[in-house]
């Protein structure tokens, strides 16, 4: 079956000399493998196309008992031209997209976390202020809509101990801002260093309480080492 979508590149890897693999979110499908033929070979478009990060407008064959799925025809959805000048701006998507990736399971699709997502990376791409905002929202978003959505009022979750979320000076009117959804676009928040430690730790703690790995995420360590210098 022939479908077309959108899709966000999640991580590629290369499969024989002319062609690669790339995982993608799916708007209508969740986390696709798909083979992409020829990317490797000098003239084809292909490899540029699929760089972690990409928003896509995808066209493929499409057959639910196949575990790799086959690109027909790719172009640019959105373009991130911001982001790639940008050694902060990338690492707050790498840091998005890797946490995406980590956390979703194949073929299940999450349309409200997609547009998350999405709306995220337009906000790395357009925005110079408080990105660190932008990547808690899409943390609370992503623990949100996939079924952990965060009680705030919880001391502990499967007998782990929870730091408190209103321990930093403004923590709490951050996280009321979360729970509303869309943060309000050019509002700027008065953000502590207590705040950051505050916000970062409990985020972190309840990812890692409801999926493996994400503890370790190689572009977040990178992210770190950036904002200390």
């Amino acid at each position: 079956m022939i479908k077309n979508s959108v899709g966000i590149v999640l991580k590629r890897f290369p499969y024989s000399e002319t062609s690669l693999i790339a995982r993608c979110f799916v708007k209508d499908l969740g986390k696709v493998s798909f083979l992409v033929h020829g990317a490797h070979r000098k003239k084809s478009p292909m490899s540029a196309y699929f760089q972690p990060a990409n928003s896509l407008n995808l066209v493929f064959y499409f057959k639910e008992s196949r575990e790799l799925q086959t690109i027909s025809k790719a172009s640019f959805n959105h373009s991130w031209s911001n982001i790639s000048k940008d050694l902060k701006k990338i690492s707050y998507a790498m840091a998005m997209i890797e946490l995406t990736d980590k956390c979703l399971t194949d073929n299940d699709s999450h349309n409200n976390l997609y547009n998350a997502l999405l709306s995220s990376l337009k906000e790395v791409e357009n925005s110079n202020n408080q990105l660190n905002l932008t990547y808690w929202h899409y943390q609370y978003s992503l623990l949100a809509f996939l079924g952990f959505k965060p009680d705030l009022n919880q001391s502990e979750l499967d007998f782990v101990p929870l730091p408190n979320p209103f321990e930093g000076p403004n923590s709490k009117e951050i996280f009321n801002y979360f729970d509303l959804g869309e943060i309000e676009k050019n509002k700027i928040f008065k953000i502590t260093g207590k705040d950051r430690k505050v916000i970062s730790t409990y985020l972190n703690t309840c990812l890692g309480i409801h999926f493996e790995g994400v503890k370790n995420l190689k572009s977040l360590k990178i992210l770190r080492e950036i904002l200390s210098n």
